[in-house]
């Protein structure tokens, strides 16, 4: 027979247990962004062949352009989010239509920021070097797509 006592130890177990594996799944999610970055950086840095002295002044200003990139996107994410919600909850049309004009307002912000971004970059590199960035994240970004679609679990898909 199962004592209330040993209900209690179960259950204590089962959220420890599940604890555990959120922050291990949170863990293993910060160990791949940062293995990610990573070889970013070190993808960059060759195509871009930038000097020691380069180096100090521009991966500062390209970490606080991604940073702010990053919260832009959250932003229009939670902006979707909200509105998506409102319109399946049928919410009032003056509701929806606020909620409308924060996404559009977020996704200008996230345009402005993107348009903002190459004269920072020129700030701190010769032109020549942020059209090669630009260059070489699009070809980072497609080898890691190329790379989730044909490699799953360390094994060649066909």
């Amino acid at each position: 027979n199962f004592t209330m006592r040993n209900i209690v130890t179960i259950i204590l177990a089962a959220l420890l247990l599940l604890a555990g594996i959120q922050t291990a799944n949170a863990q293993n999610k910060k160990d791949w962004r940062e293995k990610i970055m990573s070889e970013k950086i070190a993808f960059l840095t060759s195509e871009l062949n930038i000097t020691p002295q380069e180096a100090q002044t521009f991966w500062p200003v390209y970490n606080q352009v991604n940073k702010e990139k990053d919260e832009a996107m959250h932003e229009v994410f939670r902006a979707y989010k909200a509105m998506s919600s409102a319109i399946k909850d049928n919410k009032s049309a003056k509701e929806i239509d606020n909620l409308l004009d924060k996404y559009l307002s977020a996704l200008e912000k996230q345009r402005e920021l993107d348009n903002k971004t190459p004269d920072r970059y020129k700030k701190v590199l010769p032109v020549e070097k942020v059209a090669k960035l630009y260059v070489a994240e699009e070809r980072f970004r497609r080898q890691q797509i190329h790379r989730l679609h044909h490699h799953k679990g360390g094994e060649k898909k066909n």
